[in-house]
Formats: structure tokens, C-alpha cells, sequence
């Protein structure tokens, strides 16, 4: 299991999708359904032994909440 990068209250954004979002937890590996990881595209689809983060997110048109792997975040 690999220490987090950011922390609750950091600002992240994706790195391939135009939304950022404020860090309010976070998982040491991923923590959610078979279903929701296998509906992320597979080129971009993230491997689940790393921190996965909660976000309180944003993009233009809405806010909401997202859980995203270390590797498709961006400080």
C-alpha cells in the first residue's frame, strides 16, 4: 500500500476530464463496486492498488461528488 499524495483540503485536478475538485477523503486502495470500475474506459482505466480520492468536484455546468485514482489527479 503506497502513502497518499495529496491530502484532505488539497485542490486536484483530472487529468483527462475538465472538472477539479477539494479532497474531503480518502481511500488507501480502491473501495467501490466491480461495476463502477469496469464502466471506466479501459484505455484510461486506473489500476485499484493505489489511494483513491473523494472529491467535492466542479466543472462549468455542475458540482457533485467524484472518487478518482492518484494516478488520473493532478495538483
Amino acid at each position: 500500500m503506497r502513502e497518499a499524495k495529496y491530502t484532505v483540503g488539497e485542490v486536484v485536478k483530472h487529468r483527462f476530464y475538465p472538472f477539479r475538485g477539494i479532497v474531503y477523503d480518502v481511500d488507501p486502495e480502491f473501495a467501490n463496486t466491480e461495476e463502477w470500475w469496469l464502466s471506466i474506459p479501459e484505455e484510461i482505466r486506473p489500476r485499484k492498488d493505489q489511494p483513491y480520492y473523494h472529491l467535492l468536484a466542479e466543472n462549468e455546468e455542475t458540482e457533485y461528488i467524484a472518487y478518482v485514482s492518484e494516478q488520473n489527479l493532478v495538483p
